[in-house]
């Protein structure tokens, strides 16, 4: 009998996402090591962080200097798709994988698209504001929380529907952020993670306008329970 592929079962959105992913990693790793570029190459990963990536200044620069040119503006979105290293690449492409499977399950393509790229930009916006540091911020992992937020929210339903505890649903970003808590203490802590817990947030409260049936599904749902 002919064994089907794993992607098989991951929808079409997700696989898109880990492909740019993917794609970009392998160019970065590969002139890294040599194989492209020649000896520039070696440049490149440094190069896609300059041109790429987010910073806080870059609000100061759009909302106080009033120079929002699209080189700016780009980074909202463009940050997610490059990562500090290959092991940094392979956990975001990892964990969007796991979430994109079970959310993307459930949610169509567009929404889930939406859902991942709100919390992409919304956690840089949030992150653009707050950080105390000009710490660039790379990779997926905004956008991968606000998948986890969905999934936290389409857990809360149903264990609501199987009538045992919605306080589990929290569970995974309960290990998430314990273990980023370890991870500060025994290698020091970096103001990414706000983007990070931001975009969660972003995730759970849009995650029910997203999910099928939409607000009115969600009202439904409330005054049922009320």
């Amino acid at each position: 009998m002919q064994e089907e592929s794993p992607f098989n079962t991951v929808p079409l959105a997700a696989l898109a996402l880990v492909a740019v992913i993917v794609a970009v990693e392998l160019v970065l790793t590969a002139a890294a090591n040599g194989f492209a570029g020649g000896a520039q190459g070696i440049g490149w990963r440094a190069g896609a962080f300059q041109d790429y990536a987010f910073a806080p200044a870059v609000m100061t620069e759009i909302f106080e200097r009033g120079r929002g040119s699209f080189d700016l503006w780009k980074r909202f979105v463009t940050y997610a798709f490059v990562h500090v290293s290959f092991t940094h690449a392979l956990w975001a492409t990892v964990l969007l994988l796991a979430m994109g499977k079970y959310v993307g399950e459930i949610l169509r393509p567009i929404p889930f698209l939406i859902l991942f790229f709100a919390s992409t930009i919304g956690g840089a916006a949030f992150y653009g504001v707050v950080s105390p540091t000009n710490t660039p911020l790379l990779g997926a992992y905004p956008g991968v929380y606000g998948l986890i937020g969905a999934y936290t929210y389409l857990m809360w339903l149903t264990l609501g529907r199987l009538g045992e505890n919605q306080l589990k649903a929290f569970q995974l970003i309960g290990v998430l952020m314990g273990l980023l808590l370890i991870y500060s203490m025994l290698f020091g802590s970096s103001p990414t993670w706000i983007a990070e817990v931001c975009g969660f947030v972003i995730g759970l409260f849009i995650a029910p306008l997203l999910a099928p049936g939409g607000w009115q599904a969600f009202l439904t749902r409330v005054r049922n329970r009320s």
